[in-house]
């Protein structure tokens, strides 16, 4: 036998990763090239995956969180050992915060020197420093185990509550051949990874039990209902019962944020008067302020409202973890909204006409305040005037995604901007952190192939603002519209000595488009609502990159946003 023969017959780690991965329909990679993945990246390219390469792992890390999450398949990221997986690791822990599907790769040194700190190149006992950060950590030694490590981390990141995983290959794994055959058999296709959970009859019975009794009953949606892709079904129960609806940041569009059952107008209201709350896939964390408070109509900022709440969730230990659950409902939430709308039968009865009615004359009177706002023009660009071009933009583009990120910005967008389609807005999240903006971008982009508009926040734009370059190498329908108000939710920061320029103070008028433009993308200043208008059209017809600098008031903007409480310098001057 020949040489090349024998070789025809081995296969090594790198195509055993690459065909574990494509046996399991996953085509795309999340990367940043360097020892030891380099050659893995380029072979799999060779192989057909789409492997897109970033300027810095951590926004890798998040296009695979954010493409997790759009398509309910793990998405996938490759980064370099110890610095490279360190960088990383931030987005696999926000990812497992968000409950995304994530799985990330990490090269590392060899075992050996690794365990008696002998010193190899970038040494670091990377599998014991995931472990805390991820919902599961596996190494693979052996070219011959590579298919269950990716079974493995597969099933793991999606069933149950989904969330990141790690996994860790040396070096020495992916040059390791074996039998070609023998690989082949070792390989594995897994099966139904995230099983039907089913809740319990009783479960639902307690819940629908619960919202008959009911004479001020609220659902709220979380990003776990968006998730589910059960759309039809939540559909389906919110306009059979009646309710009133709130969505939390990222379920905006499961239903229209112009549905008339939706109370975001009026939600300050509804979550201090309900009597009956539906957790949906949302969690009773700082975001509802843990379920207490003058938020929910307490006393005092530890007491608890009036309320009776029921939980739809995947995980049982989510249930109590702040206030008592009277009905939980465990399961997919496809199956528990599904048995509850059959449960609730024929002839269900509506909330009270005086619970929808007050909602109702709430929402009539803030959206008119709103419409009011956002009618004007003032002399200086502010954020309600530039929202407004985009809200008008993405009405008339309900299918474009919409990233969002900042203190204000976010906060703006996030009340002022109407979603129409489901997984269309992808933002902060549960942590509420700052850098997702370009990494989330990349991802809609390429696993869906539609327009993106980022809005950005100035200091939120500079976490992951070279990735700019990526989205220009990849020619994708990305268009950045960077909220300019010259720094850290103002640009009017003061240093009392006069010395240099304040912490939160960044250079005036700042030109990030020439960022885009350095890069082949088309970059626009904008100072009026026309020119930003202009320039949006102009971008989504063309779906070229491209940057809006949207100059807007410097002294537009609140100290940390609508967290404000939450800054110790800032509660003390209140207090």
């Amino acid at each position: 036998m020949t040489t090349e023969t024998q070789d025809r017959d081995q296969t090594d780690g790198f195509h055993l990763v690459i065909d574990a991965l494509k046996l399991n329909d996953i085509d795309t990679i999340f990367a940043l090239p360097g020892i030891p993945i380099t050659d893995f990246l380029r072979i799999s390219q060779a192989e057909g995956m789409k492997v897109i390469s970033f300027r810095h792992e951590q926004h890798a890390g998040n296009a695979a969180a954010a493409a997790g999450f759009i398509t309910g398949k793990p998405g996938i990221c490759f980064t370099v050992s110890a610095p490279g997986f360190l960088n990383g690791l931030t987005a696999l822990a926000n990812a497992t915060t968000n409950c995304f599907p994530m799985i990330l790769v990490s090269g590392s040194s060899e075992r050996e020197i690794v365990d008696l700190q002998q010193g190899d190149y970038e040494e670091m006992d990377q599998l014991a420093i995931a472990k805390p950060l991820c919902k599961a950590a596996f190494r693979v030694l052996h070219a011959e185990d590579i298919g269950v490590g990716i079974a493995r981390a597969i099933r793991a990141a999606v069933s149950g509550r989904p969330g990141g995983v790690y996994l860790d290959l040396p070096a020495k794994l992916f040059a390791q051949s074996i039998d070609k055959e023998v690989g082949k058999r070792s390989l594995i296709k897994v099966v139904d990874p995230a099983p039907k959970q089913v809740p319990g009859a009783d479960a639902v019975k307690r819940a629908v039990d619960l919202l008959k009794s009911a004479k001020k009953p609220l659902v709220i949606l979380g990003k776990g209902a968006a998730y589910a892709q059960a759309d039809a079904e939540i559909k389906t129960f919110v306009e059979k019962s009646g309710i009133p609806y709130l969505p939390m940041s990222m379920a905006k569009g499961l239903l229209p944020d112009t549905h008339a059952q939706s109370a975001s107008a009026a939600r300050s209201y509804v979550l201090a008067e309900a009597d009956v709350v539906m957790l949906v896939g949302a969690r009773l964390n700082w975001l509802l302020s843990h379920g207490k408070g003058k938020t929910w109509g307490a006393a005092d900022s530890k007491g608890w409202g009036k309320q009776q709440y029921i939980q739809v969730d995947i995980s049982p230990t989510e249930a109590d973890s702040n206030v008592a659950i009277a009905a939980p409902v465990i399961g997919d939430i496809g199956s528990c909204i599904s048995a509850l709308n059959q449960a609730m039968g024929s002839g269900w009865s509506k909330p009270p006409s005086d619970w929808t009615g007050a909602i109702a004359e709430r929402k009539d009177k803030n959206l008119t305040k709103m419409a009011e706002t956002l009618a004007k023009n003032p002399p200086v660009m502010n954020f309600h005037s530039a929202l407004n071009v985009i809200r008008n933009t993405v009405k008339a583009n309900p299918k474009a995604y919409v990233v969002n990120e900042g203190a204000n910005a976010l906060d703006f967008t996030r009340s002022i901007v109407d979603m129409y389609e489901p997984r269309r807005r992808l933002d902060v999240g549960t942590w509420g952190i700052m850098g997702i903006g370009m990494g989330f971008a990349v991802a809609a982009a390429t696993v869906t192939g539609e327009q993106v508009i980022a809005v950005e926040g100035d200091s939120a734009f500079g976490f992951s603002g070279m990735e700019v370059e990526t989205i220009c190498r990849y020619d994708l329908p990305v268009c950045i519209v960077v909220m300019n108000n010259n720094g850290i939710y103002k640009g009017t920061d003061k240093n009392p000595r006069n010395t240099e320029v304040a912490p939160t103070v960044f250079v005036k008028e700042a030109r990030y488009d020439l960022m885009m433009e350095a890069f082949g993308g088309v970059g626009v200043t904008a100072r009026t609502p026309e020119e930003l208008d202009r320039a949006l059209k102009e971008a989504i017809s063309s779906r070229k990159p491209t940057l809006i600098n949207a100059i807007i008031d410097e002294t537009a903007g609140t100290e940390s946003g609508r967290i404000t409480s939450l800054n110790p310098a800032a509660a003390k001057k209140k207090a």
